[in-house]
């Protein structure tokens, strides 16, 4: 009962996960932000494989995910000081998200709740021609408070995620040593004392 509680819970935790980076990714899509794109890819191959070992006992699998989970808080941890521009780090640098392939931000710079965006005319003279100068007034909440939401949100499912992923692999564990300990005999192809034949050949004389 124990471990089709927790299989079932980490499955729906899994399928958070899905949504939410699925979510995310179509937002860094259209942001252009390169970085984010390539680690949310890779989350969600391992969100896939972990529900896969979930569902189909295998612990390695789960314990696969829980190692990654690790690596993928420790990212959204930079992404938040990162926005939050924590020490040296500046969120208008174009190498960190974007490989400096493109000067685009958040998306929620512009399509945030409430953002007015205002096209200025003429552009200043220093802005590249293949990029419009834009004004943003009246947001309700500025970009880098929803990135910080967004990353805050898969920090704590990754973490309720990875105490449900050791403990379903401890019940899991657990199952298969007491499966073995039942069943050992016939793993081991034990055969229980066969009656032998006493009958014994004769020669036969001509």
């Amino acid at each position: 009962m124990g471990c089709c509680s927790g299989r079932c819970t980490l499955a729906f935790i899994c399928g958070m996960q899905l949504v939410t980076v699925l979510e995310r990714q179509v937002i860094d899509f259209l942001g252009y932000q390169w970085a984010p794109i390539l680690t949310n890819f890779l989350h969600i191959i391992v969100v896939i494989l972990g529900l896969f070992g979930t569902i189909q006992f295998r612990p390695r699998y789960v314990t696969g995910y829980a190692a990654w989970l690790v690596v993928w808080m420790t990212w959204n941890v930079f992404i938040i000081c990162f926005y939050l521009e924590v020490g040296d780090l500046s969120r208008d640098s174009d190498l960190v998200l974007t490989f400096n392939l493109s000067m685009h931000r958040s998306w929620w710079m512009e399509n945030g709740p409430g953002c007015k965006v205002t096209p200025i005319t003429p552009p200043p003279s220093w802005a590249p021609e293949d990029h419009r100068y834009i004004s943003i007034s009246g947001c309700l909440l500025d970009f880098q408070f929803i990135e910080v939401a967004h990353s805050s949100l898969q920090i704590l499912l990754a973490l309720v995620g990875f105490i449900y992923a050791c403990y379903v692999v401890k019940l899991i564990s657990e199952e298969e040593d007491s499966f073995d300990f039942i069943g050992g005999f016939d793993s081991y192809g034990y055969q229980g004392p066969q009656k032998t034949s006493h009958l014994q050949l004769q020669p036969m004389y001509m």
